[in-house]
């Protein structure tokens, strides 16, 4: 199946045009409002160095998680 999305808004222009695999495997800060300071934050606290590591880390989708469920909750 097919999926597209417009990511434009979502990522550093340097990285727009890139296949969401490369993206995936990009570092944090390829995210748009993510400095190079944060994902070096990310990196000491949480060994997060790619947007990858970012999307599957436990404490992350965990908080995602609670979130849904409280917005379905509400």
């Amino acid at each position: 199946m097919a999926i597209s999305a417009d990511l434009d808004k979502q990522l550093d222009k340097a990285y727009e045009n890139l296949s969401i695999a490369e993206v995936l495997d990009a570092p944090v800060a390829a995210l748009a409002g993510v400095s190079e300071a944060d994902a070096e934050k990310l990196n000491a606290a949480f060994g997060i160095k790619t947007v990858r590591d970012l999307g599957t880390n436990k404490y992350f989708k965990l908080a995602s998680a609670l979130s849904d469920l409280g917005t379905a909750a509400s």
